[in-house]
């Protein structure tokens, strides 16, 4: 029997378990399992250890409301102030309340310096958050990779202490460097996790930031099971239930994310109901973006338009983060793009209230939309809004920059393909592409509107150059698999370069990951294969 085999029957075993625990510890088990050891009063150990589980499937506010409880009923547990300053520190998501969490960090130096039963090892916790909040001048990541040191010491000082390991797995992620296609700290992470996985299936942090490390093409299979095990850990969780869509979106597993961001967006929407900041919209725009992506990918154009609309009916909500911006920005481009609905695409309005980088991806909805349905003026106005985006955005975030200057770089490359300048086109397309997967994506995202190398698949086509442009699609599915667009245009770039079986393979996978008859495309793929399928059974 397989390792992975075995895992499975312990995690459906443990689930179990934890259900039967439930009766007993109400609260505990729809948020997973934490032991996290500390010199707090006994009486609230349950409440600390289910606030620490919150924290771990970065339920933030709710996690900082069950520490400030846990403070009310222990004065003396500085750990519950760190909790609080935990909850305020989103190093992922690139958000947070800098001065509150500043706040609780120095509220936990001075109730552990009052109360003398705080330990060296609680101390060394935190020390270590406080990385985050020291006023030094140095910048967010700076300050991100002190804290993934001191995180480090910790973990080694205490080599009993599985939460000083998985905290310092997650910090290893968040100072990943964007630029590193080895995937070291990813993999550093990985191997930390795995190990306490195996041992404690149950426990929500691991499941999580496991998903989290294994979050890019090089590592995406093997993230499957803490994929499909996190949404049992932690069913109560918004988090709990969209982040498994992180990994089935790398692995083209369109089902499986659609039911993952179903729920939790359904999830997030009862949240909102008690949440007094933007936290619980952000997750459910963030788990919408994730679900249009699903569906435009799988074809189903009616139901990535109910995105569309519920995102439109939904009333405003101040203090929206990246997260939130971003997809609201995100789902109505991607349904254009993706759908070539051009003239579409060149009439979206731009939210001027959301970050750069969030305009910046309606302006380039805009530019790609105008430049391909005639309208280059409007195309070149976008371009030069993306510009002065790029070059905003550039003290605040180097990496946002540069993806704007991808986005840039796609609406100047369609302008010249417009312009009658193919060969130029094509070359920018090709740079751009190239420049894009020197990063790689933010977890804010499911991915590109449509990834550079895709376009410039698509030009090749154009240019009828259908050899060039199957071997550009072939390197979208390496590392996108299953792009509704990709498979497509791969079967008809093979079919128009000769190559009967390769064109049969993508459009038979194209059938077997999409649904119904909304797309032509689907349609015509099953034409293609019948007719195929008849012309080999006659004599």
């Amino acid at each position: 029997m397989s390792s992975r085999i075995v895992l499975a029957c312990l995690l459906l075993t443990s689930f179990a378990a934890s259900q039967e625990m439930h009766h007993h510890m109400p609260g505990e088990g729809d948020v997973g399992s934490v032991q996290f050891a500390t010199s707090c009063s006994a009486h609230v150990t349950d409440s600390f250890n289910h606030s620490v589980a919150l924290l771990h499937s970065f339920q933030y506010e709710d996690a900082r409301d069950a520490f400030a409880e846990v403070f009310t009923h222990d004065s003396n547990c500085a750990m519950a102030q760190w909790g609080i300053a935990m909850s305020h520190y989103h190093g992922l998501w690139n958000s947070g309340d800098l001065n509150a969490g500043r706040a609780a960090w120095i509220k936990a130096q001075e109730t552990a310096a009052s109360n003398k039963k705080t330990t060296p090892r609680e101390k060394a916790y935190i020390d270590a958050i406080g990385e985050i909040y020291r006023e030094d001048g140095k910048d967010k990541y700076a300050h991100a990779q002190a804290f993934e040191k001191k995180m480090g010491e910790l973990q080694a000082a205490y080599p009993d202490d599985t939460e000083a390991a998985i905290f310092h797995a997650l910090a290893l992620d968040i100072t990943a460097p964007k630029t590193d296609k080895t995937y070291a700290n990813q993999q550093k992470c990985a191997d930390i996790l795995e190990p306490i996985f195996a041992k404690q299936p149950m426990h929500p942090g691991v499941a999580h930031y496991l998903i989290h490390c294994y979050d890019n093409p090089a590592l995406a299979d093997k993230g499957l099971t803490a994929a499909r095990a996190y949404a049992a850990i932690a069913p109560a969780s918004a988090h709990a239930n969209h982040m498994p869509s992180h990994i089935f979106t790398r692995v083209g597993s369109w089902e499986e994310s659609i039911n993952s961001n179903k729920e939790s967006a359904q999830r997030a929407a009862e949240d909102e109901a008690k949440s007094h900041t933007s936290e619980a919209r952000d997750q459910r725009l963030h788990a919408l973006d994730y679900l249009e992506y699903a569906y435009l990918q799988s074809g189903q154009v009616s139901r990535a338009k109910s995105i569309l609309d519920q995102i439109s009916s939904l009333p405003p909500v101040q203090g929206l983060t990246l997260t939130g911006d971003y997809a609201i920005a995100a789902i109505p481009a991607r349904s254009s793009v993706e759908l070539g609905k051009w003239q579409e695409a060149a009439s979206l309005q731009v939210r001027t209230e959301a970050v750069p980088w969030a305009q910046a991806i309606t302006w380039m909805a805009i530019g790609i939309g105008s430049a391909r349905s005639g309208n280059l003026m409007k195309a070149s106005e976008a371009e030069q809004n993306l510009a002065t985006l790029r070059d905003t955005a550039k003290p605040t975030s180097e990496y946002w920059s540069k993806q704007i200057e991808v986005q840039r770089r796609e609406v100047a490359g369609w302008i010249q393909e417009k312009n009658s300048k193919p060969t130029d086109a094509i070359a920018t397309m090709r740079d751009v592409a190239a420049f894009e997967e020197s990063m790689d994506k933010d977890a804010v995202t499911p991915g590109a509107i449509v990834p550079a190398r895709e376009m410039l698949a698509e030009m090749l086509a154009l240019e009828k150059l259908p050899r060039e442009s199957l071997m550009e699609y072939e390197a979208v599915l390496k590392v996108a698999p299953n792009r509704f667009n990709a498979l497509y245009g791969a079967a008809t770039s093979a079919e128009a370069a000769g190559d009967a079986t390769a064109a049969n393979q993508y459009f038979q996978q194209l059938t077997k990951v999409a649904l119904g008859n909304e797309r032509p495309e689907l349609v015509n793929a099953r034409k293609k294969l019948s007719a195929q399928a008849k012309t080999a059974t006659q004599p």
